[in-house]
């Protein structure tokens, strides 16, 4: 069961949630323990550099866009690491508050 089940329910039906992610791949950005809040969002609205709650390759991820090109957004963390190409419909909900632990 991904750790994201809860919070992509609730992103699916319009709701914003709190997440404390866990980890170092996101350090400087999103560290971990930190409080994030998520909210649902609209492809036309996603810029690169945005960190978003995402799925790619069956794995979920609180990670960054790193480039975006013909309706696919290349997905990776803050240390320089890619997961690879999703499209729209693999974004869940785009971070708009990031509080530290």
């Amino acid at each position: 069961m991904s750790w994201a089940k809860y919070a992509i329910e609730k992103l699916r039906t319009g709701e914003s949630v709190q997440i404390r992610p866990r980890g170092h791949s996101m350090k400087g950005k999103v560290n971990g323990g930190d409080l994030v809040t998520v909210e649902p969002c609209e492809a036309e609205d996603l810029s690169v550099g945005d960190v978003v709650l995402v799925r790619v390759k069956g794995n979920d991820y609180l990670h960054l866009i790193k480039a975006i090109n013909q309706g696919r957004l290349l997905i990776g963390n803050n240390c320089g690491g890619i997961n690879g190409w999703v499209g729209h419909n693999g974004v869940y909900g785009i971070a708009t508050k990031i509080e530290s632990k």
